[in-house]
């Protein structure tokens, strides 16, 4: 066994005992989320402890195209010094070989770290609550839909079709026949997942027609982030072998609610590793509704890192399982901000803003961002919301431009986040919009063809 391996999670030894290992997937998420990277073979990869990838790879657009306004230094395509996270190492139980995936690191020659790459983006927050004597904990949530194969766009996306051989139904929210409905698909998942070394900490039947939630633990904010980073791809692999599709999309089915990634926080002191949102006779501290009052403050100008592209926005309907404002409540999920039923030590805020169509690395740091931004600042929140939070007025941006506008008016954000990465990010968006202008929709040409 290389050298290297040594490093690598119990669970990716223990996939490969008594295997000679064949291959390594060299990877890295671009903004979108999308796993860039090399593959090569197992003996070229032990000899190497870098390897290179232009940094345009952060400046192109979930269609493939260019942003060259994203571009901080021209168009010039330099390389970044990409190296590998051993700690990161995971089997890739789907292919026919043995194969393993790490996950890299983005340098510039100098050494310094990529700004605009999305893990060091987490790790630059992360690094700030530290810096603080703090340690933020993180706990998402994974929605997404089991779909019939779809290999035309102009058709409607269709729920899969069960073992039953009906097609899925919606509104079984929580129901176990549901759930075994995809049973075969679930199987794979919890195989793939094990021979990763993941831990699920429950998988559920959501409203919609073949919608599923996977909870997972509670830790790290980069590890779990490499974790959702990697389901988005076994999630895959594993409809696939049962000739369906996983989707992400935030909002694929007509009528049907949206998909989430709801992302659960608290706070450890670094010095006696309690719980900062719980004080002295297990109240409530002013760290925790600081905490809040960052979420409420400013998840509006987050937005466009919680809701990327223009599917995005159709889950903040009224009554649609979205919240569509930032109010905040206790075990209230018609709330952006719920704090949970828990037990003191496990206190907690849930963000329910993030789509699932995120990039998980950018998703939780922008809403750590929020949280150590009201923590610093000591902002209040509003009063708790009691009752349907539907009621009160909208607050997010509505659409791209709204929200990109005010992503570009918050200093105080940009500069947790990184001005670099924000001009990146921000370019890239706009890009993409200007991209979608381009399509005419079949609403266009039903409604204004013979009407205007």
């Amino acid at each position: 066994m290389s050298d290297w391996l040594s490093e690598a999670p119990e669970a990716a030894r223990a996939y490969l005992e008594g295997h000679k290992l064949d291959e390594i997937e060299c990877l890295i998420s671009d903004l979108s989320g999308i796993a860039r990277g090399k593959a090569m073979p197992a003996s070229k990869f032990a000899k190497q402890t870098q390897f290179y990838l232009p940094n345009s790879i952060y400046y192109q657009t979930i269609t493939g195209g260019w942003s060259d306004d994203a571009a901080i230094d021209g168009f010039t395509e330099p390389d970044m010094v990409l190296k590998p996270d051993y700690s990161t190492t995971s089997a890739a139980p789907w292919t026919a070989d043995w194969t393993m995936q790490v996950i890299h690191d983005a340098y510039a020659k100098d050494g310094t770290p990529v700004p605009y790459a999305p893990r060091n983006v987490l790790k630059r927050v992360v690094s700030l609550y530290e810096a603080k004597g703090w340690k933020p904990v993180v706990a998402p949530e994974m929605e997404f839909y089991l779909v019939a194969r779809n290999v035309d766009p102009a058709q409607e996306i269709r729920a899969m079709t069960g073992r039953s051989g009906r097609p899925a139904a919606a509104r079984q929210a929580y129901s176990v026949s549901a759930v075994d409905e995809f049973g075969p698909v679930i199987d794979d998942i919890y195989d793939f997942a094990e021979a990763q070394g993941f831990e699920i900490d429950g998988i559920t039947q959501e409203g919609g027609a073949g919608q599923l939630e996977i909870n997972l633990r509670h830790g790290d904010p980069v590890k779990l982030a490499d974790e959702i980073f990697y389901f988005k791809r076994l999630i895959r692999e594993a409809a696939l072998r049962h000739d369906c599709f996983a989707t992400f999309m935030a909002k694929p089915i007509e009528g049907e609610p949206g998909s989430s990634m709801h992302v659960h926080h608290s706070v450890l002191s670094t010095e006696t590793g309690q719980n900062i949102f719980t004080g002295d006779g297990d109240a409530e501290t002013p760290a925790f509704m600081h905490f809040i009052g960052g979420l409420q403050h400013y998840m509006p100008a987050a937005t466009i890192l919680f809701a990327p592209y223009v599917n995005s926005f159709r889950r903040y309907v009224k009554d649609h399982a979205a919240p569509i404002n930032t109010e905040w409540g206790r075990d209230n999920r018609t709330t952006a901000i719920r704090v949970p039923v828990a037990d003191p030590q496990a206190r907690r805020a849930e963000n329910r803003i993030a789509g699932m169509d995120c990039n998980p690395y950018l998703g939780i740091a922008a809403s750590l961002a929020c949280g150590y931004l009201g923590m610093v600042e000591k902002i209040e929140p509003r009063p708790e919301f009691n009752g349907d939070a539907y009621d009160a007025e909208e607050e997010l941006p509505r659409g791209i431009f709204a929200a990109l506008d005010e992503f570009a008016a918050s200093a105080s954000l940009r500069e947790v986040l990184g001005e670099d990465f924000c001009t990146v990010y921000g370019g890239v968006k706009a890009s993409e919009y200007d991209e979608f202008l381009q399509v005419i929709s079949p609403w266009e040409r039903e409604h204004l063809l013979l009407s205007v």
